[in-house]
This record gives structure tokens, C-alpha cells and sequence, in this order.
């Protein structure tokens, strides 16, 4: 029996799209792949896959849109906050329009009569309010999360089984990695303070915007060079089903993971898993 229909504890196939083909494992499993490779590193999306979706859209990004305006302030004279905020502005002038209050910025920007530390306030808070990925803004996030962490106000929960997982994978010598829109600093804080303990010691690498769009095959390319392994060894969980599309067409295995609470969406060609201890059986 090859690895792709080993059975899991749910009794489903454990079968996985990849290697640039779609197999629909939620209709009787995929068909046989003989010469698939051993899966050698489990590439894991955060948000609706191993933390649920309300801790960063109910907790991390409000904490950090609270305390933004403050922390920028406090901190504008370090030069890397100054070269954040820099970007910030240029991003805003190279992309004239795309926020909501683009036009009166730009207005003000022309005067001369707003210091750059509070234009740069308006355009983050503007961006975060448009859920804009912007790498400069990620990092400011990540500095203001980071103090979160360090006093005690924020800890994060995970799904009930992802600790036992990681470890397990771990202990099998699975590669284990990140792959986030966050910021890479945001999730080593994510891992470093959860209810489970420090669990960031756990992942070799970590990945973020920097790698590409995680909606471009490209970038799930780079991430395997970038990992000295095929596409077809990797195994990319996730709980957005263009994601999956993407790592797939990428030469890379896939597994669609959907939870409650995540957004509704159908799983195409790729396997369909609720707990991550649903993989745990691959050899």
C-alpha cells in the first residue's frame, strides 16, 4: 500500500493533491501514487489552521491598532521604526488612491504641515482598516504583539491537538515550518507564548510576505529552494483553498483545513481535514 492511501484514524484515505495534479481525496481518496516521495516537511499556515481565526482578528490586530498610534511615537526616533514609517509613506505615494483618505493625505502631504511620524500614523491605521498586508505594516504589528507577549496581556490558544502534533512530527524528523501573511517576528511570538507553552523551538523556519504572495506558485517555490527540498516533499496546510490551489500548482502536497469558525468554502481537489492529528499517520 503506498503512502498517499494509508488510512488515517478518521478512515479516510490519507491522500494529498500535488506534484502539479489535483486528486479529490473528499470522493474516495486519490489514486495511487506509487512514486510519490516521503513527505519531508509539513509547511503550516497560522490563522484557521492551528490558531483559531477570532484570536487574530478579534484580539491581535484590535490590540494592535489600539496601541499603534502610541507605540509609533514613543518609538519614532529608533531607526528601525523610522524606516518603517518611510515605507509606509513611499508604499502610500506609489499606490495613490488605494486608501480611503489617500486624498487628504496627499493634500496635507503637499503642505508640508503634518510631521511624517502622523502621517505615517494615518496611513497604518488606514491600512489596517483596509486588511492591507503591507510588509512595513507587519513589522510595526509585530513590535507592538511583541510587547503584548512580554507583559502578560496577550497568550495565545491553540487548536486542542496542534502542540501534541508538532511534537509528534517532530519526533518522526518532519522539517516543520511557518508560511503566514504575519510578519516571520509575529510568529515566533505566536509560538513563543501560547497556553502550551514555547512551542517556537519546534520550527526550523519561517516564512512571510518577503517569500511572495502565498497565492503565487512561485512562492511556494522559492520556500522549497529556500528549504533545499522538491515542492513534491512538502506538505502545505492550509485553511484558504486558493492557498492550496497555489502550493499545488507548485508542485507541493496539500491538505485543506477547515474548522469551525473558519469561512465557508469548498475543498476542490484537496484533501478536506478538520484536526491536524487527521495527517498524523503519514509515514
Amino acid at each position: 500500500m503506498t503512502a498517499e492511501r494509508e488510512l488515517d484514524d478518521s478512515g479516510q484515505s490519507n491522500g494529498f493533491a500535488g506534484h502539479g495534479q489535483h486528486h479529490n481525496c473528499t470522493a474516495g481518496g486519490p489514486a495511487e501514487m506509487s512514486d510519490a516521495p516521503p513527505i519531508e516537511v509539513i509547511l503550516l499556515d497560522i490563522e484557521g489552521t492551528t490558531c483559531p481565526i477570532a484570536f487574530v482578528s478579534e484580539v491581535l490586530f484590535p490590540y494592535a491598532r489600539e496601541h499603534l498610534a502610541d507605540h509609533i511615537r514613543a518609538h519614532a526616533a529608533e531607526p528601525e521604526v523610522r524606516r518603517q514609517l518611510q515605507h509606509l509613506i513611499d508604499w502610500d505615494r506609489e499606490h495613490a488612491g488605494t486608501l480611503p483618505v489617500a486624498a487628504e493625505r496627499s493634500s496635507q502631504q503637499q503642505s508640508s504641515t503634518v510631521p511624517d511620524t502622523e502621517r505615517a500614523i494615518g496611513i497604518a491605521l488606514a491600512m489596517i482598516d483596509a486588511d492591507l498586508k503591507v510588509t512595513a505594516l507587519k513589522e510595526l504589528q509585530g513590535r507592538i504583539w511583541n510587547r503584548g507577549y512580554e507583559s502578560g496581556d496577550l497568550k495565545v490558544s491553540l487548536f486542542p491537538e496542534v502542540s501534541h502534533c508538532l511534537r509528534q512530527w517532530r519526533q518522526k524528523k518532519r522539517t516543520l515550518a511557518v508560511y503566514s501573511s504575519g510578519s516571520r517576528r509575529a510568529q515566533q511570538l505566536l509560538y513563543s507564548h501560547t497556553t502550551e507553552g514555547d512551542l517556537s523551538s519546534l520550527f526550523s523556519h519561517w516564512f512571510d510576505t518577503t517569500s511572495g504572495r502565498k497565492t503565487d506558485a512561485a512562492s511556494y517555490r522559492t520556500i522549497a529552494s529556500q528549504l533545499g527540498c522538491q515542492p513534491s516533499t512538502v506538505l502545505f496546510v492550509s485553511d484558504a483553498r486558493a492557498e492550496c490551489d497555489a502550493a499545488s500548482t507548485a508542485g507541493c502536497r496539500t491538505a485543506y483545513c477547515h474548522r469551525d469558525g473558519n469561512r465557508e468554502d469548498t475543498p476542490g481537489p484537496h484533501r478536506r481535514i478538520e484536526r491536524l492529528d487527521q495527517l498524523l499517520l503519514m509515514p
